[in-house]
């Protein structure tokens, strides 16, 4: 498979770009895009954060048993707990 931004592929885009944008509003979009992808890496960071967090308190509590309660010898068989 050969390389989108290769040769004269890119310069093809640029132009495209530069037309539909105009020259005035290049920066503006660029600063955007910037400030998007910096937001959305700060999210993803936060993300894996939480998870790494809760992955910690998670395998704390998986190793404790639940405990059931005894059964009622009046009520008759218990029914099975999910």
């Amino acid at each position: 498979m050969s390389n989108l931004f290769a040769g004269p592929h890119l310069w093809i885009l640029l132009i495209v770009i530069l037309l539909l944008f105009g020259a005035a509003k290049l920066p503006a979009l660029a600063k955007s895009m910037g400030q998007s992808a910096r937001i959305f890496k700060g999210e993803m960071k936060a993300m894996k954060d939480d998870d790494a967090t809760a992955g910690t308190a998670t395998s704390t509590t998986a190793d404790v048993a639940p405990v059931e309660k005894p059964a009622d010898p009046k009520s008759g068989p218990a029914a099975p707990t999910p």
